[in-house]
């Protein structure tokens, strides 16, 4: 294929049955497309266009059963298995709240979404997949041996669009918003720092000092923020996973933030990648792409929530760790040990970023 070449939904299916081990996301990458565009080519083929809007996608993902549910960005993918149930709809923001699956969904980025069956070697794999308006992923739920195929095909067949095109127009892509500071308001940033009571409002602060997460930390200093070596990441997994500290993982991306409640236990690094390979959690960690890490102090009503953020070389938030705070299950201060322990970023490194 050349770049003058239009790329057909036929031109795009014989692209992926020549390359059957390629992933469907590096499939589009090479192919200079969305994924949704590549997932689109095969509608009428094993694929059905449905309704994307979170109260849709998450009606059905409560009547499969058990499934795995995954979200990911560029450079962390989070895997879980359970069941979807208590969904709560949203106008801005939805959640589903249950013990494995824990989700944050925000329903203006969820704009295409598909029912996919296709064969592998273990037989056939159904997913349900929701894209942004880029096509680029925002959650996948994949069933499991345990999942109700009678509600499949039922689902199949309710929530299919009148269109189901092969050819799919997608947006373009939004750039990462690189790391946003506002020096002047420096004090102003720490005081209403200082004053918090919730997590929640940080954003808030940041946003109304014209400012985003990773500026906000640049330039707050002690004792609200740390700047960590990029290996603290590495050491930090290693660390919980020999202690057993319960801890919270969220990564997500503009649509979607999923979040593990438990103990990272099995550590399987390979290459670039630290996956954790747990059952019922999954963790796949891109270690070259981690740039800035922060140990992060924000007061709330119940003590200091402390937490380690990861950012790429974009300013793209990774992933975040905090302690587990559950009643009865508070691993916060264990965590807040480990944590206290990492490695600093060398001075002339920290003074480099500001």
């Amino acid at each position: 294929m050349t770049d003058s070449a239009p790329l057909t939904p036929d031109a795009l299916r014989a692209f992926m049955a020549d390359n059957p081990k390629m992933r469907s996301r590096d499939q589009a990458n090479r192919l200079g497309i969305s994924e949704a565009q590549l997932v689109a080519a095969h509608i009428g083929r094993g694929v059905t266009a449905i309704a994307a809007h979170p109260d849709q996608v998450m009606g059905a993902a409560q009547r499969l059963g058990e499934v795995m549910a995954l979200t990911r960005n560029e450079s962390c993918v989070h895997e879980k298995v359970g069941r979807y149930d208590n969904y709560h709809s949203g106008q801005h923001a939805a959640m589903v709240l249950t013990e494995d699956i824990d989700l944050r969904m925000f329903p203006s980025h969820w704009r295409h979404a598909f029912m996919v069956e296709t064969e592998s070697e273990t037989g056939p794999r159904r997913s349900l997949q929701v894209f942004d308006p880029a096509g680029d992923a925002v959650h996948k739920i994949f069933l499991r041996d345990g999942s109700s195929l009678t509600a499949w095909e039922a689902l199949r067949l309710s929530l299919a669009l009148p269109d189901q095109s092969e050819s799919l127009t997608v947006a373009a892509r939004t750039p990462p918003e690189a790391a946003k500071s506002n020096p002047d308001k420096i004090e102003v940033l720490r005081e209403e720092w200082r004053r918090m009571t919730d997590t929640h409002q940080f954003l808030r602060l940041t946003s109304k000092l014209r400012m985003n997460r990773l500026g906000a930390y640049r330039i707050a200093g002690a004792p609200f923020v740390r700047a960590l070596a990029p290996e603290a990441v590495n050491t930090l997994l290693t660390q919980l996973a020999q202690a057993g500290t319960e801890v919270m993982i969220f990564v997500g991306n503009r649509g979607c933030i999923q979040i593990h409640s438990g103990p990272v236990v099995t550590l399987k690094p390979m290459g670039p990648w630290q996956n954790v390979m747990d059952p019922g959690f999954n963790l796949h960690l891109r270690l070259d792409h981690v740039t800035e890490v922060w140990a992060v102090d924000k007061p709330t009503q119940r003590g200091a929530a402390i937490s380690v953020e990861a950012f790429d070389a974009q300013g793209s938030l990774i992933f975040q760790i905090f302690g587990l705070g559950k009643e009865g299950r508070d691993s916060r201060a264990a965590f807040g040990r480990v944590v206290k322990a990492l490695p600093d970023l060398h001075n002339a490194d920290t003074e480099a970023l500001t």
